[in-house]
């Protein structure tokens, strides 16, 4: 697939477009790829962006609840528990996600969307 449709999926996840994130994965667009601009996996940053559906259908369309998130530093399952998505962070374990916290001089620092996140506040 060519890499606008992977960066169409990536933004209709973070969104929570489900049509439009279902239409993607179900025409074989990689759920698990991450592009050497993002660097980040759609899963993560679904979650990130507290879009727990869009989470969810990546998952079911294939989504490794494994795969970590390198500009965010984190897995699945560390993001749900950040954004105190409990029930996502439970099946997430389910699927053969460990449960571990980032170690503490990663939990202070704020890379990828929670970074975008707070610039976005400070600009209001």
């Amino acid at each position: 697939m060519s890499g606008g449709d992977w960066k169409e999926l990536f933004q209709a996840a973070c969104d929570g477009d489900l049509t439009l994130l279902r239409h993607h994965a179900e025409r074989g667009v990689d759920v698990n790829f991450a592009h050497p601009e993002f660097l980040s996996t759609p899963l993560v940053a679904s979650i990130l962006a507290g879009q727990e559906p869009a989470a969810r259908c990546l998952l079911a369309h294939g989504a490794d609840p494994c795969l970590g998130s390198e500009l965010d530093g984190l897995t699945p399952w560390q993001a749900a528990h950040r954004m105190g998505m409990d029930a996502l962070a439970q099946d997430l374990q389910a699927l053969g996600a460990e449960p571990r916290l980032p170690r503490v001089a990663e939990a202070s620092y704020r890379p990828g969307w929670a970074w975008w996140n707070w610039f976005q506040r400070r600009a209001v």
